[in-house]
């Protein structure tokens, strides 16, 4: 996955949400060893400071714990990664039903375009 950001937030933010989004979309998976604060910042071209915030916020959360001289692993918590999971799912159909709101569909015809599209697709 490749790091993106965009200037109207926090870098340490997005690369938040972005790791977030490799341990729910399990390129990272539960009790897996994440990769040093270094190779991280190199991988995302970042300084390391800004993804050390960003790691201590994720440990502060739960979802990312150190362990002493082993470094760094992704929580052993299944249901708070699934949990997170379908709070992102929500979060980003909530933005679409806005979108979509925004071009003029209501509720109903935004799902029954979505319904014909599924279709179209399958």
């Amino acid at each position: 996955m490749i790091w993106e950001f965009k200037d109207e937030r926090p870098i340490y933010i997005q690369l938040m949400e972005q790791i977030q989004l490799k341990i729910v979309s399990n390129m990272y998976k539960a009790g897996e060893k994440i990769p040093s604060v270094r190779d991280l910042a190199s991988e995302a071209s970042v300084n390391p400071n800004t993804m050390q915030k960003a790691l201590t916020e994720l440990e502060r959360k739960g979802l990312v714990f150190s362990q002493r001289t082993s470094g760094r692993f992704i929580t052993e918590d299944v249901q708070m990664i699934n949990n997170m999971r379908n709070d992102l799912a929500k979060e980003k159909i909530q933005e679409f039903f806005f979108s979509m709101g925004k071009i003029g569909y209501n509720k109903k015809e935004t799902i029954e375009i979505v319904e014909k599209i599924v279709k179209e697709i399958n």
